[in-house]
């Protein structure tokens, strides 16, 4: 692999170094002291790319224990439901994601009880200028690659709000697991999977399934591949996908669905009808599956194995191609040209 040629940017370095950044976070997540809110009854988290999929993976991981409902926004605007009861959360990395602003504003108006995780921008100083809480993390990452600086305080503050239990022994079997794993999938490590998953995708394009308790994981898989290995990717959910894309595999012998490649992401956790339904499906549709497996006990250890598997397959991913997995000029492109409207 010429990794040093082609990753210029030097991101391998980044993924190497998750674990650091998760221990980073706990601790900042840890000196936080968020208001004493209260009398709250649901939860809107709004966000754009890397800093929404945190959000994501909250819902999901908390959907079992959480009282209140989880709603992640992506949009300028807010449901109508969101209100003075509502705790809002604004995540954007650099603090100057339009929609999130936008959003944030709209949180204001309605009296939303507020509190944000930035690394600065406008957010930031907004917040201040306002009176609100800021989580503020570490700036300089692509920011999805600060998954760890943007989920884990969100997850902290509503352990200190009192709206979970206590997670710490949970995230501290994920850091001794991510600090496992960064060894394995290191470029000279024989353990490396996701370079092996690597080299069979390679040409391909990957459509990744799940059970709907993963969908956030799945979710992750795509986005990443999209941005780093700059290829499209596709996720649906099992049982969802048994009730229409299941037939869309029927002619996969014709020349354009030679390319894609099927991957599911499995867990111990899986519900018993999930497993079978999976089992069928593999024997319906034929060909080779790949078949990744979470690791770890706890459900956050194992969520975030399956999650940095794919942040590296996504790496080797780009690194096979010879193509740089950090710079995204599609959305640096877009984001320049949204910024010479003037704004009415």
């Amino acid at each position: 692999m010429q990794i040093k040629e082609t990753d210029s940017s030097d991101m391998l370095t980044i993924l190497l170094n998750f674990p650091q950044q998760w221990e980073e976070a706990r601790r900042i997540g840890k000196e936080f002291s968020p208001p004493d809110y209260k009398e709250l009854k649901k939860i809107v988290i709004t966000g754009l790319g890397g800093s929404a999929i945190g959000g994501d993976i909250l819902r999901l991981y908390l959907n079992s224990e959480l009282e209140l409902p989880i709603f992640v926004n992506r949009d300028y605007t807010l449901p109508r439901f969101v209100d003075d009861t509502t705790l809002f959360m604004a995540v954007s990395y650099s603090g100057n994601t339009e929609e999130t602003l936008s959003a944030y504003k709209h949180a204001k108006e309605v009296r939303a009880k507020i509190a944000a995780v930035s690394s600065g921008g406008t957010l930031s100083k907004l917040c201040h200028q306002d009176g609100f809480p800021v989580t503020t993390v570490p700036p300089g990452l692509p920011p999805r690659t600060a998954l760890g600086y943007l989920f884990l305080p969100t997850l902290i503050t509503l352990q200190k709000l009192g709206l979970v239990k206590d997670k710490q022994d949970e995230i501290e079997e994920t850091l001794l697991l991510l600090r496992k794993l960064s060894s394995e999938y290191a470029p000279a490590s024989s353990e490396n999977q996701p370079y092996k998953l690597a080299l069979k995708l390679k040409g391909k394009i990957p459509i990744v399934y799940q059970s709907e308790a993963l969908g956030a994981v799945g979710l992750r898989w795509k986005t990443q591949i999209n941005e780093n290995s700059k290829i499209l990717a596709y996720t649906v959910n099992f049982p969802e996908m048994n009730h229409n894309e299941i037939v869309g595999w029927e002619r996969r012998n014709i020349a354009p669905m030679a390319n894609f490649k099927p991957l599911i992401l499995r867990d111990k956790g899986e519900d018993g009808r999930i497993v079978r339904r999976i089992d069928i499906t593999k024997s319906i549709i034929g060909g080779e599956f790949e078949e990744i497996w979470s690791r770890g006990e706890s459900l956050l250890a194992r969520l975030f194995s399956l999650i940095y598997y794919g942040d590296f397959l996504s790496f080797y991913l780009a690194i096979l191609a010879g193509v740089d997995p950090t710079p995204v000029k599609p959305i640096d492109t877009l984001k320049r040209e949204l910024a010479k409207e003037t704004p009415q």
